[in-house]
């Protein structure tokens, strides 16, 4: 894991609605199924100046499970800076969950950067409901 410093803001585009402004915190490198694996971990712009989420991290990705076992859209995990241990991170998959857009219209989701797509399937954490695939 490598920490970024002096990263600019971008707008993270979401599935309907206006955008959201998070810069990049981390570029994460971790080894699965035999692959070499990058993801980039982000911080909210917004939601840390709030004294309750100024530790909040971002893990948006989409992997090749996308629209087959789970939602078309991607998954999120949450982390935070006291998950950093040193250089260290552990990514647990088992805690990527489905945004609200994938239960419902109305909600402003955060689309998972393109460079936070995994070749490979991601088969832990939730899965889709009741047959909907999202986007």
């Amino acid at each position: 894991m490598e920490v970024l410093a002096n990263q600019p803001g971008f707008i993270m585009p979401v599935f309907s609605g206006t955008g959201q402004q998070y810069v990049r915190y981390a570029t994460l490198s971790f080894t699965l199924k035999g692959k070499p694996m990058q993801l980039s971990l982000y911080k909210s712009v917004s939601l840390s100046k709030l004294p309750q989420y100024s530790d909040y991290l971002f893990l948006p990705f989409a992997d090749e499970t996308n629209g087959v076992s789970t939602y078309a859209g991607g998954r999120y995990i949450d982390l935070s800076t006291g998950d950093l241990k040193g250089n260290t991170l552990v990514i647990d998959f088992n805690k990527a969950y489905n945004p609200y857009c994938a239960f419902g219209g109305g909600y402003s989701c955060p689309k998972p950067p393109d460079e936070n797509k995994l070749q490979v399937a991601i088969e832990a954490g939730e899965k889709t409901f009741a047959g909907k695939n999202g986007h």
